[in-house]
């Protein structure tokens, strides 16, 4: 995906880095993405779910709070108030744009912090948590004894995920101070809350309670063994579908005409995993899938392989077409079901002339019905007049261009 490096100034004048993940096609629609505690914007998770709603047409704007990663300030003066307020210049910034932001997610107190703000972004149309607090105030109990050098001093060191973080006694009464529950209760935004029920930084009845102070619409999916910073690539991944799908249907998304000589629109392929063979398969807005190799070919098997995809197309084809001509003819046809093997065999074997192996495709079609014996003949006949049947028969010709993607231009450009 494309990404611009952008700054923007947050809620104290200072300027705030963040990331501008792009669609490589139509812009569709745009996310806000609020980092957890002490976190930054380029921790995995925020990555993954940058990529997929990119790949699903949604430009998703991650950043560093201030004090934090690459954004300047100090954190020791920040407030999770301050958070909020640099998440609505966030949306500002977008707004300037033309890229008002109908999403918002956020991470543990990231997530508090979208709930807190969402009220107060007018484009926003949804909302969604990842392992977030329900009482902003849970942070507390990570700083254990410092907080009476907090007390004390006015501002003491912690350590949080193995490095030291200096924090102030005006967060920590802050953070303290707030209330979210009226605040959710009349959010008046659709909302998907994402939590581990083993989380250990924070408790799973967090979710419970976000969930119940909302009112509908409203989801709540559980993270199965994923930790807090949900750091494997599979939980991930799977959190990262669990967004695109729901978001789609609260974003409304209209994607552009199709490509002229393209009436399908363009199926993208793209690497999702460079160490296996796992791809992103992206066809417009609405429809994704995944592709990989099974464990026995180096590959995880996450999802079909390419032949597999070949194979449901010529069974989804062959469904289709006999449901059409039975629809036309008015026979009682109740369902039907088609199982496709593939495999490879010699080609004397498929009497042909050539001493080669060629590709097989065995279909077994089952019919649901009252049906003819001459009636289950024809619709028979009917499967091989399936255009993708057609296709596998006659064959294809396949043209193959360069098409220079971002960083490639960035290089031509430079050299």
């Amino acid at each position: 995906m494309p990404t611009e490096r952008i700054t923007f100034q947050g809620h104290g004048g200072d300027t705030l880095a963040a990331r501008l993940d792009l669609p490589e096609g139509p812009h569709l629609a745009t996310a806000l993405f609020a980092h957890c505690f002490t976190c930054g914007k380029d921790i995995p998770a925020a990555r993954r779910i940058a990529a997929r709603l990119a790949a699903m047409g949604i430009a998703v704007l991650r950043f560093d709070f201030t004090g934090l990663g690459h954004s300047e300030g100090e954190f020791a003066n920040t407030t999770f108030t301050s958070n909020v307020a640099d998440l609505k210049a966030a949306s500002a910034y977008l707004e300037s744009r033309g890229m008002a932001p109908s999403l918002l997610i956020g991470h543990s107190l990231g997530g508090a912090a979208v709930l807190r703000a969402a009220p107060e972004i007018a484009s926003a149309k949804a909302v969604v948590t990842i392992g977030a607090p329900f009482d902003p105030g849970h942070v507390t109990h990570n700083f254990g004894e410092a907080l009476d050098e907090i007390a004390a001093k006015g501002k003491a060191e912690v350590l949080l995920g193995g490095r030291p973080i200096t924090l102030g006694q005006e967060f920590v009464e802050d953070v303290r101070a707030e209330t979210l529950g009226p605040i959710i209760a009349n959010m008046k935004r659709a909302l998907l809350v994402l939590h581990a029920p083993r989380d250990e930084i924070v408790d799973i009845s967090n979710a419970t309670q976000i969930f119940t102070a909302a009112k509908h619409p409203k989801s709540f999916v559980t993270l199965d063994d994923a930790d807090h910073l949900v750091t494997d690539p599979s939980d991930a991944e799977y959190a990262a579908e669990v967004i695109t799908a729901w978001a789609g249907r609260y974003l409304k998304l209209t994607p552009p005409a199709p490509p002229i000589g393209a009436p399908e629109g363009v199926v993208r392929v793209k690497e999702a995993d460079p160490n296996g063979f796992l791809q992103d398969i992206q066809n417009g807005p609405y429809h994704h899938a995944v592709a990989d190799e099974p464990l026995a070919y180096g590959g995880t098997n996450r999802g079909m392989s390419p032949y597999g995809f070949v194979a449901a197309g010529l069974g989804a084809c062959t469904s289709m077409t006999i449901r059409m001509y039975a629809r036309r003819k008015g026979w009682p046809l109740e369902g039907i079901a088609v199982d496709v093997t593939h495999d490879k065999v010699h080609a004397q074997d498929a009497e042909t002339a050539k001493d080669t192996r060629v590709d097989r495709f065995k279909r077994r079609i089952c019919f649901e019905g009252n049906l003819t014996q001459d009636q289950i003949t024809r619709l028979l006949e009917i499967a091989d007049k399936c255009p993708v049947h057609r296709t596998l028969e006659k064959g294809a010709r396949i043209e193959t261009e360069l098409a220079l993607c971002p960083e490639m231009l960035k290089e031509v450009g430079e050299g």
